[in-house]
C-alpha cells in the first residue's frame, strides 16, 4: 500500500494485490473486470487533488467511480488511476429551501428517506442504489420527470477537482461554461467531489402496480400504448416484463414468477389515478397495489435488483410502438425468452422542454424509452442473451429517435448522443479545462484539439 502524505492528510492509494484491491475495483455489473494501474480512495476534496496530482505525475489517466454503476460504458482502465470516491457520502438537506448537497458517492438511498419524511422528493430513478452525481450528470430520469424534467435541470452547483488539481465550484455565476458541460457531458471535465440540487414538494402521491400473467404481455402493452396520449404529466407509467428468480432476496409474492406489470406514479389522489388507468384495471390484474404512498415508495416501485449481478442490456428512445413491435417485444421477453427484464417507460411531457439556463443534456426525444436486460450465467445463456438483445435491437432500430446515455452500457462514440453544436461546445470546454485529456468519463468527450 502507498500513501500520499501532506501536512494535513494522506490519501490511500492501492496497487494490484493490496488488501482491498478487488473490493475497490468492483462494479455493480459483475461482468465488468476493471484493471487500473492504481486505485485512490480519497476521503475529501483535498485528497482527491492529491490523487490527481500523483496520477498526472505518473503519466496516468484519471477515471472516477462512486458507486460502480455505469462502468460498462467506460473503455479500458489500462494506464489509468481509478479514483474511488465511495468514502465521500456526506449529505446536507435544507428542507426550507428545498436544496440538497451531497458528496460525490452519495446514493439516493442516503437522501430519499429523509426527504420523504419532509414531504419532499428528489428526481431519482428506479433504484435508490444509484449514485446521485453520475446519474445527474448524465441526465437523470425517473417517476417525477414527466412533470418536473430531468434531474440535470435540478442541479444548481457541482464541485470538482480539475485536471490541474484545482478545486472549483461550477454554477450559473462561476465557471458557467463548465457548469453547462457537466450537466450532460458527464465526468469528463474533472473529478466531482460534491453536487448541489433542488428537490420538489410531493403533497400527494398515488403509486403502485397492476400485475398480469406474462402470457398477457402483448394485450397489456397494446392497451397501455393506446392510453398514453390521454395521460397528464402528473401521471407516469411504465410497463415491465420481469422473470423473477426463485431466490430468497425476491419478495414472496412474485418469487419465481414471470409477470407483465404496469407501474404507475400519480401526483394526485387515488380516485383520479384509477380513473386514468381504468382500462388497464378492467383487464383484471391478478394483483393490484395502487394506493396512497409516501415519496419513498418510488424508490422500490420498479423492483430493480438490489445486489450486483452479471448483465447485458440494450436501449432506445422511440416516438411510439406499433402493434407489430408490441407483439415482437412481448415474444422476445415472454416465457422462455432470454431477457430477464424488458422495461418500457412513458416519457414525454417535461422530458421535451428545455428550461432557461439548462446544460448540455436538458431534454430527451421521443415518447417512450425501452430498456432490455439479460443475465448471462454461462456461455450457453450468454449466447441466448445476445440473440435476445439483437432481436430487440432489430425491432427498435426502425423506430429509434435517439438514446439515453445513462442506459447505454457499453463503449460508444459519445458524439451520437448530441447534436453537432452541443458536441462541438462540449469539446471546446474539454479543451479549456483538460486539454491533455487526463480525465476520462464513462462516455468519453475528447478535447477539441484532439485528432
Amino acid at each position: 500500500m502507498t500513501t500520499i502524505d501532506t501536512a494535513t492528510s494522506a490519501c490511500t492509494v492501492l496497487s494490484p494485490g493490496d488488501d482491498g484491491w478487488d473490493e475497490a475495483r468492483a462494479t455493480f455489473n459483475l461482468l465488468d473486470d476493471q484493471r487500473p494501474e492504481l486505485i485512490a480512495l480519497p476521503r475529501d476534496a483535498e485528497e482527491v487533488a492529491q490523487a490527481v496530482a500523483v496520477a498526472r505525475g505518473a503519466g496516468l489517466r484519471v477515471a472516477a467511480q462512486g458507486t460502480g454503476h455505469g462502468a460498462s460504458s467506460r473503455d479500458t482502465l489500462a494506464g489509468a488511476m481509478l479514483v474511488n470516491t465511495s468514502r465521500m457520502t456526506h449529505v446536507e438537506i435544507d428542507a426550507v429551501a428545498r436544496r440538497v448537497r451531497v458528496g460525490a458517492a452519495a446514493k439516493w438511498e442516503h437522501v430519499a428517506p429523509m426527504l420523504s419524511e419532509r414531504g419532499l422528493a428528489g428526481l431519482h430513478g428506479s433504484s435508490l442504489d444509484v449514485g446521485i452525481a453520475g446519474y445527474s450528470m448524465g441526465g437523470g430520469i425517473g417517476w417525477l420527470t414527466r412533470r418536473h424534467g430531468l434531474q440535470a435541470n435540478a442541479v444548481r452547483a457541482i464541485e470538482l477537482v480539475t485536471a490541474e488539481g484545482e478545486h472549483v465550484r461550477a454554477d450559473a455565476e462561476h465557471h458557467a461554461d463548465l457548469f453547462w458541460a457537466l450537466r450532460g457531458g458527464g465526468g469528463n471535465f474533472g473529478v466531482v467531489t460534491a453536487i448541489e440540487f433542488d428537490v420538489v414538494a410531493v403533497p400527494e402521491l398515488t403509486a403502485g402496480s397492476f400485475f398480469y400473467p406474462v402470457d398477457r404481455a402483448a394485450e397489456v402493452l397494446r392497451a397501455w400504448t393506446r392510453l398514453l396520449p390521454s395521460f397528464p404529466e402528473e401521471l407516469t407509467t411504465w410497463v415491465s416484463i420481469i422473470h423473477f428468480p426463485p431466490t430468497p432476496d425476491v419478495p414472496d409474492v412474485v418469487r419465481g414468477q414471470s409477470l407483465a406489470i404496469v407501474m404507475a406514479a400519480h401526483l394526485g389522489r387515488e380516485a383520479e389515478a384509477r380513473r386514468l388507468l381504468r382500462p388497464l384495471e378492467d383487464l383484471a390484474p391478478v394483483m393490484d397495489t395502487l394506493g396512497p404512498q409516501d415519496p419513498i415508495a418510488l424508490g422500490t416501485l420498479a423492483m430493480d435488483p438490489e445486489s450486483p449481478l452479471p448483465y447485458r442490456s440494450t436501449t432506445a428512445l422511440v416516438d411510439g410502438l406499433p402493434d407489430s413491435a408490441v407483439e415482437s417485444m412481448a415474444e422476445l421477453a415472454g416465457a422462455g425468452g432470454a431477457l430477464a427484464m424488458l422495461q418500457i417507460r412513458h416519457i414525454g411531457g417535461a422530458f421535451g422542454r428545455r428550461p432557461a439556463g439548462a446544460g448540455a443534456r436538458a431534454t430527451l426525444p421521443g415518447e417512450i424509452l425501452v430498456f432490455g436486460l439479460g443475465v448471462p450465467m454461462d456461455a450457453e445463456s450468454g449466447a441466448a442473451v445476445a440473440r435476445g438483445l439483437d432481436g430487440l435491437d432489430a425491432v427498435l432500430a426502425p423506430l429509434a429517435v435517439g438514446e439515453y446515455p445513462n442506459f447505454v452500457e457499453h463503449p460508444v462514440d459519445a458524439s451520437r448522443f448530441f447534436d453537432d453544436a452541443t458536441w462541438a461546445r462540449l469539446r471546446d470546454v474539454k479543451a479549456t479545462w483538460d486539454p491533455a485529456d487526463l480525465v476520462r468519463g464513462n462516455h468519453h468527450v475528447p478535447a477539441a484539439s484532439a485528432a
